[in-house]
């Protein structure tokens, strides 16, 4: 490669790194104020308790925009009723009579390595928090907007009721019961106990508010799914940024609505990466639409910035409700709905058994739909599978990689078999070239006749990259969503499902990961014969890609690096082996052959006097 290549590139790649830390520059994102971290004690029938993340309840001007409460009243204290099982902490408040947070007791809230890379943990993930409105919280026009608080007591057997009675006397009842595989089961009621009809709105079933995991958490992997009874549609935090190419600021989207022409909306959810809390409508009612609206989050402290500079210091969430028609309830009349709640991690098999049992695709939150998807949960169920034997998450996917490479090993091997003919053939090819030139057309046809004679196929170099693509985007799917990979160890990584992150260099990240896997891939490159027919310039790309690539992945999770690295291995290894099985070209066991004496010149004839 010449030096103004050289240059090009190494240019190109500094861009690369530096893009995202440039475009912020440019582009800062707007500070919000600071605030400062406070305790407060709340009430509940188990008697006094400290609630570290609960949140502070505020008038409806002084609340981050897109958090107004139906059914809370400032002057009322609020109250809230605790009820758990063996798989999470469920918080019943009496602003909005709905659930406030719900705590997985299973799941580390955050998950890190320290200077000796040993995981550390904080917490336990909590959905639907720090703010917005609780899960089943009702909103519409009229009196649903009116400020009451609900009343809350325990029902035994771990059921939790909340109650409450609007100025036009209708009576709404919310009745909450804990199921198994981090189900629950919700009932609203609403009667009209008096003598005369009631016109009920349009209303909001706040299904909940899609919120970051942890700190470091910049939201990107957060978004809300909506289900009509086919597929899925997903809004994520793309489209409520609405940037310009994916990266340069646009104008900001605060509200997405859908409405269904067939009023056929049976569940909405909102998840982050490895978490959802879902909202499931009997077969019978489904919903008619849905609306999701960004709120801001409380930022973080000055002390929480001072302490990490990788903080998201401007969080957002996506509160999500689904919206039910006008109707109107003649006297004595009652409408009552039963639903199903999912608050858990996005774990496969358990998802598809409860989509089964209540035949509503609820595994499409995993977004293992289409093409790429088929791959995705075969991978997935193939590393649970062998997880489940004993082995390791990162051994499992090592033992993948090994069976992917042998399931490809003959036509990877005919492909570089095929590329050393054509590489002994290059000769020949650069005369048919030269000699038409001049002529495109008759170029390709004797290219074509050659390849043909001598058994040539001019894709074989492409043909098996091309075969293991979607077994990539397979893994890049399966590993982005994937919560078994949370906190999996493996060598210098704590956890495969982040970047392997060892050490910073001037506040430069070292994942070793990458950098081997980057390595691996020039020395395949190099390896790989090259293809006669392709362009100088495009061999030079080729063979420098991998440079790119180890940019592009260098911040991604350890999980793909580490299979990609594997990957690169066993291909050099299968290179090096079909070299050694090549015939040698035979050696000569008899004395040199002597030069032969060049022909002497016919003797002239001597010219007679």
């Amino acid at each position: 490669m010449d030096r103004k290549a050289v240059i090009v590139l190494v240019v190109s790649l500094l861009l690369l790194f530096a893009w995202i830390p440039l475009v912020n520059h440019l582009f800062p994102p707007i500070e919000v104020p600071v605030r400062e971290t406070r305790t407060e004690e709340t009430n509940s029938p188990f008697g006094s308790r400290s609630e570290p993340n609960s949140t502070e309840t505020l008038p409806d001007d002084q609340r981050p925009a897109g958090t107004r409460i139906s059914g809370v009243s400032p002057e009322a204290p609020e109250r809230t009723l605790v009820f758990t099982n063996q798989e999470a902490r469920y918080v019943l408040t009496s602003h909005g009579g709905g659930i406030q947070q719900i705590e997985l007791v299973g799941f580390p809230q955050d998950v890190s390595c320290d200077q000796r890379g040993e995981s550390l943990t904080n917490g336990v993930v909590a959905l639907n928090t720090p703010v917005g409105a609780p899960v089943l919280a009702l909103r519409g026009g009229g009196d649903f907007d009116e400020r009451v608080a609900y009343t809350l007591s325990e029902r035994g057997f771990g059921q939790a009721r909340a109650e409450a009675t609007l100025s036009s006397g209708v009576k709404i009842t919310k009745e909450f019961t804990p199921l198994s595989n981090y189900l629950m089961r919700a009932t609203l009621r609403i009667e009209n106990p008096t003598t005369r009809t009631v016109a009920l709105p349009e209303r909001e079933v706040v299904v909940g508010t899609a919120t970051p995991i942890g700190a470091r958490d910049d939201g990107s992997l957060l978004g809300l799914f909506y289900y009509d009874g086919e597929d899925s549609e997903h809004v994520g935090q793309g489209w409520f940024l609405n940037r310009f190419l994916g990266c340069f600021p646009g104008k900001p989207r605060p509200e997405f609505s859908h409405f269904s022409t067939r009023d056929d909306i049976y569940w909405a959810a909102v998840h982050n990466r490895f978490f959802a809390l879902a909202v499931m409508t009997p077969t019978n009612a489904p919903a008619r639409g849905v609306v999701a609206r960004q709120i801001e989050l409380p930022p973080p402290s000055r002390e929480e910035i001072e302490a990490d500079s990788k903080i998201n210091r401007t969080p957002a969430g996506y509160e999500t409700s689904m919206i039910y028609p006008a109707t109107a309830l003649e006297p004595g009349e009652r409408l009552e709905m039963e639903f199903t709640i999912y608050a858990g991690p996005k774990e496969y098999r358990t998802l598809s058994r409860i989509g089964a049992e209540l035949g509503n695709n609820l595994d499409y939150v995993m977004e293992y739909q289409g093409f790429f998807g088929f791959f995705a949960k075969v991978l997935l169920l193939s590393m649970n599978g062998l997880h489940e034997l004993g082995l390791a998450y990162g051994i499992a996917i090592i033992v993948i990689t090994v069976i992917i490479k042998i399931l490809f090993w003959p036509l990877t091997n005919a492909s570089t078999k095929s590329m050393k003919r054509m590489a002994a053939l290059q000769p020949q090819m650069k005369e048919l070239q030269e000699k038409y030139k001049d002529d495109p057309k008759k170029l390709s046809q004797k290219q074509l006749e050659f390849w043909k004679q001598h058994k040539i196929n001019p894709l074989s170099g492409c043909l098996p990259m091309l075969v293991q693509i979607p077994v990539f985007f397979g893994f890049f799917t399966m590993l982005r969503s994937a919560v078994e990979l949370r906190g999996a160890r493996f060598l210098w990584a704590c956890d495969l499902s982040q970047s392997d992150t060892i050490a910073h260099v001037f506040g430069f990240p070292l994942n070793p990961m990458p950098l081997l896997m980057g390595a691996t891939m020039l020395l395949q490159a190099r390896l790989t014969p090259v293809n006669p027919g392709m362009d100088p310039v495009q061999q030079k790309i080729m063979k420098y890609m991998p440079l790119m690539f180890m940019v592009f992945l260098y911040n991604f999770s350890a999980g793909l690096t580490l299979y990609w690295t594997v990957q690169n291995l066993l291909t050099i290894a299968q290179m090096k082996l079909t070299r050694s099985f090549e015939p040698k070209p035979p050696s000569a066991t008899g004395p040199a052959p002597q030069p032969q004496p060049a022909p002497s010149a016919a003797p002239r004839k001597k010219k007679r006097k």
